[in-house]
């Protein structure tokens, strides 16, 4: 196995690959989407842990998709709860999470 170099991939392979890719960011969207219109929770996303798709998505990404939070807002949130910049709903841990719950309750 050569470590430099990415897999050679068949047209079929990268053909699937893209379709997942795709399949997931619509997914990642429509999460985004209910969030904004209320239809979910903060907190019914972050139990969605074990989504594999959802679980991929950055923590500011979500943030970001509540009704009135831009970039500059959620950088200070994630701050103030010291959530890292690159964190996903996946690596957050259960008091960063109850934490952000807690945060948007008040």
């Amino acid at each position: 196995m050569d470590y430099g170099r990415p897999p050679v991939l068949t047209e079929e392979e990268r053909r699937v690959n893209t379709e997942k890719a795709i399949a997931a960011r619509h997914r990642r969207a429509e999460v985004k989407q209910q969030l904004h219109d209320g239809k979910i929770s903060l907190e019914d996303v972050l139990s969605m842990k074990d989504d594999p798709v959802v679980n991929r998505m950055k923590i500011e990404e979500l943030i970001r998709a509540l009704p009135g939070i831009g970039i500059a807002k959620a950088t200070k949130i994630m701050e103030k709860l010291e959530i890292a910049p690159n964190r996903r709903i996946k690596g957050l841990g259960s008091i960063q999470s109850r934490n952000l719950i807690e945060y948007f309750q008040e």
